[in-house]
């Protein structure tokens, strides 16, 4: 356990001096969810019954999980594993748990801290409402979050190096962004792009959130396909992270 907390502490003093990160979860979230909810009248029809302030305050929280999971994490990782750093934490004799235990807890902080920034913001400025189902809408955040972080893991071992990883991440995330209902919404994406929206993991998560948060059913298809992420993803990682 104190290997842990050290190496938090660590990860978390080396996450804040990289403006790359920061930018990307807490730059990038806040100023498309400020640009799009001021580009919608409330009672816009392509919301459903939902005040666009509301969907994309719980869409934004989504999206700042797969920032960090696609982009942020899996370069950080891939580094340590082109540099050694992770073969010197086994010399060490550092438990593997405690160095992807403190990915992981740096992971869900910064997630928390960035979607905090982004529900203030989006209270404040724009009259947003909180989560109307607070337990079912964290319960959907930490799924999604530990999900997104297990392929995180797994694209970090999977690519060669950290601009390589870096370079994927973005490439996977932008399509993702856009068509994951945290740009334009669902309801006014022909049959085709409805249809890619679907099948792509950002969708899940997004979806995992938003439901819950405004009032409507949780998506059990989501939490399914979330947490069938977290279990092959994570599994595959952390065998391949013991022979990196």
């Amino acid at each position: 356990m104190t290997a842990l907390r050290k190496l938090t502490w660590i990860e978390l003093k080396l996450f804040a001096r990289e403006p790359f990160s920061l930018v990307f979860t807490f730059g990038f979230p806040l100023v498309v969810l400020t640009v799009l909810t001021a580009s919608f009248q409330p009672g816009d029809e392509a919301f459903g019954d939902a005040m666009p302030a509301d969907y994309y305050l719980a869409s934004y929280v989504g999206v700042v999980i797969g920032a960090f999971g696609l982009i942020i994490l899996p370069a950080h990782l891939a580094a340590y594993r082109e540099r050694g750093i992770l073969r010197r934490f086994r010399a060490s004799s550092v438990p593997a748990s405690s160095a992807l235990g403190s990915q992981l807890a740096v992971g869900l902080a910064v997630a928390t801290l960035a979607s905090a920034l982004l529900v203030v913001v989006g209270t404040l400025a724009y009259d947003a409402r909180l989560p109307v189902q607070v337990g079912l809408t964290v319960l959907g955040f930490l799924l999604a979050a530990a999900s997104f972080m297990a392929l995180g893991l797994l694209l970090a071992t999977l690519l060669p190096g950290a601009r390589a990883a870096q370079a994927v991440g973005m490439i996977l995330f932008f399509p993702m962004w856009l068509l994951s209902g945290a740009g334009p919404p669902p309801e006014i994406m022909g049959a085709t792009m409805r249809g890619v929206s679907d099948a792509m993991p950002l969708t899940w998560a997004v979806q995992a959130v938003q439901s819950p948060w405004l009032g409507e059913d949780l998506s059990a298809t989501s939490m399914l396909l979330l947490a069938a992420m977290l279990l092959v993803a994570g599994a595959v990682a952390i065998r391949r992270f013991r022979s990196a």
